[in-house]
């Protein structure tokens, strides 16, 4: 496929913390071989109480309930666009969108993310690309991460992209080779905790500020299998409600402690996971976790890796713009998930493609 024009997609991404949805306008272009890109336009829609109570609770849906939330999901991520559509200069050729993610139990080869494509797409009257991990799973991969082709491709300056979302994950080169893993909960744990002192999230890690590190629950983090397992691997929800919740749920200390011991483990768990690439010097974070300075400031004093940290846009709509790349790669017939990473057979051209 030749790339004799710049192609506009629009990305868009829900994820784990249920901030909202990001929606981004992208260019993409080659240019001397090398792919370029923009963001043109973005924003995010915040979702209110009954989307977001819809979306953290699904996984106890029976069939038809499921079904029809999969359905309307779709239709309000399909207005959501064109109101955002509304906005913009330039018209995209296609969307490109994650869904939210409801299960993902890769050893089941179950992965699945709501917001139905064709309902999407009977809305916007554009193509939409969705669906993005369920055919890497069913080749035996993790299904997850999927942004690496992205950092490969668009961010390949840096030695290793970090991303903060609900949950850590990171991709670097190793043997000539794209590779990534989840490393650990983030967003998902520090977001559950401040909800119980009414807020959404802890403003940059002041509630932790206030608390005192429990190192007995520091010690059970510690202990959990999953972080002495070798990657390929990845988290989901499941696994966090499964063998981080019942840890804080034991303790009777305040959330304040409770939040400053989260954030400690986090940062260590990051530092950790930067440092074992003693080949690295820098590193790009994005990702919702870059605003919460506590935990930013704990992992600058665990590592002397340089930190790059890019626009505020870039922290908070690179995932929707590199799912926006995965949607117009998968459009154009070319690979879209690494089994480097995954851990897959083979690499994929993944995602369903609905036309309108």
């Amino acid at each position: 496929m030749f790339f004799s024009r710049p192609y506009r997609v629009i990305g868009v991404m829900s994820g784990t913390s249920l901030d909202g949805l990001d929606i981004a306008l992208c260019r993409f272009s080659r240019v001397a071989g090398r792919w370029r890109y923009a963001i043109e336009e973005a924003t995010t829609f915040t979702y209110n109480d009954e989307w977001r109570q819809r979306l953290g609770s699904a996984q106890n849906l029976d069939a038809h309930e499921f079904s029809m939330l999969n359905i309307e999901y779709g239709l309000y991520i399909g207005e959501r666009i064109n109101e955002f559509r509304s906005q913009c200069k330039n018209e995209p050729t296609l969307v490109a969108s994650h869904g939210h993610t409801v299960f993902h139990q890769p050893p089941n080869r179950l992965t699945w993310q709501v917001g139905d494509a064709t309902a999407i797409a009977s809305v916007c009257r554009l193509p939409v690309i969705a669906d993005f991990r369920k055919a890497d799973v069913l080749q035996g991969g993790q299904g997850a991460p999927l942004v690496p082709i992205g950092d490969e491709l668009l961010f390949g300056n840096y030695d290793i992209c970090l991303n903060l979302g609900g949950f850590a994950n990171m991709s670097f080169r190793s043997k000539a080779m794209r590779v990534a893993y989840d490393i650990c909960p983030v967003n998902i744990l520090l977001n559950h905790l401040a909800l119980k002192t009414g807020k959404p999230f802890d403003d940059n890690g002041r509630i932790a500020a206030t608390g005192a590190v429990l190192h007995n629950v520091i010690q059970s983090l510690d202990r959990l299998s999953y972080y002495s397992r070798p990657w390929p691997k990845s988290l989901s929800r499941e696994w966090f409600e499964k063998e981080v919740l019942p840890i804080f749920n034991a303790s009777t200390a305040s959330i304040a402690d409770q939040l400053m011991t989260a954030t400690t483990h986090i940062a260590r768990r990051l530092a950790a996971a930067i440092n074992e690439q003693q080949h690295i010097s820098n590193v790009l974070i994005t990702g919702g976790g870059v605003f919460n300075t506590l935990l930013m400031d704990n992992i600058k004093k665990l590592t002397n890796k340089k930190i790059v940290i890019p626009s505020q846009q870039l922290i908070e709509f690179k995932e929707a713009m590199i799912f926006a790349f995965l949607g117009l790669l998968r459009y154009t017939g070319q690979t879209n998930i690494l089994c480097s990473v995954t851990g897959a057979k083979k690499n994929s051209s993944a995602g369903i493609i609905a036309l309108p």
